[in-house]
């Protein structure tokens, strides 16, 4: 019977001992599911991955194929903060999220607006320009559409995914969905689509005398918004970000990137 008893003791305590185990070994596998930093992720692999699509004065590639604008510039003024090389991505835009939570691109950087479906899905930096949604009609049309209405029955070129395309919706117009805002534009210069839905920079930038699109011109504006970095929700790259637009406006970095791509009057002031 004695020796039952210890048999039995024995046991309990080995039973005991692999609880223990098993019980720090799911702690320690617990404790190194902690979502990493994504600050510390970015150096160690050595690359900012930004998801762009191409929009001037932004983000566009110039006769070298390098791309640049103001955005282009600033996230590189980033990149070398971090201490790594910063890489450019075209994506459909309409997957933004998707590319963000896949790693597939670490951050947004394509004067991107802050709607309800980037505050919801990722994290927005502090806003750093005011943009609007501006309605782009032909020059020999545009005295026929200066009002809401007088557009409201035009089939409208929009980007998928975009500001633009969600103002249309919301107005219930007529919409054919493209990858690009620039393919928006070329729609409308080609007579496929009546009109187009863009952001301002974008118009200011590429439609009008001396333009790539002498024969367009804007009439209406539908919103104001304001541009943010997207990244994934909860990362502290968003702060790290937001610290170096604090640092490159005080530094005076901000200020001549905008005058070089003629978008000063639409900075917001940090801090």
């Amino acid at each position: 019977m004695k020796k039952l008893i210890s048999v039995s003791l024995a046991l309990t305590l080995a039973l005991g001992l692999t609880a223990c185990q098993g019980g720090s070994a799911s702690a320690g596998t617990s404790s190194s599911a902690q979502p990493q930093s994504d600050v510390a992720y970015i150096q160690e692999k050595g690359t900012l991955v930004v998801g762009i699509t191409p929009f001037a004065p932004m983000d566009f590639q110039n006769e070298q194929g390098e791309w640049v604008g103001f955005d282009a510039d600033m996230a590189r003024e980033v990149g070398e903060a971090l201490g790594v090389d910063v890489e450019f991505s075209v994506i459909d835009w309409k997957n933004k999220l998707l590319e963000l939570d896949s790693k597939t691109v670490d951050c947004l950087w394509n004067g991107m607006t802050v709607t309800e479906e980037i505050t919801n899905g990722a994290s927005a930096t502090n806003p750093y320009a005011k943009n609007a949604q501006v309605v782009v009609v032909r020059s020999e049309v545009a005295d026929q559409y200066q009002t809401e209405e007088s557009v409201s029955q035009l089939n409208f070129a929009v980007e998928e995914g975009s500001a633009g395309a969600k103002v249309a919706a919301e107005k219930g117009w007529s919409t054919t969905t493209v990858t690009k805002q620039a393919d928006a534009l070329m729609e409308v210069a080609s007579g496929t689509s009546d009109a187009c839905i863009v952001d301002l920079l974008m118009a200011g930038a590429m439609i009008g005398e001396g333009t790539s699109y002498e024969n367009l011109t804007k009439t209406i504006s539908l919103t104001e918004e304001d541009y943010a970095v997207g990244c994934r929700k909860g990362s502290d790259l968003t702060d790290f970000i937001n610290e170096q637009l604090q640092i490159l406006e005080e530094n005076g970095t901000t200020q001549k990137l905008a005058e070089e791509y003629g978008v000063v009057d639409n900075l917001i002031t940090q801090g």
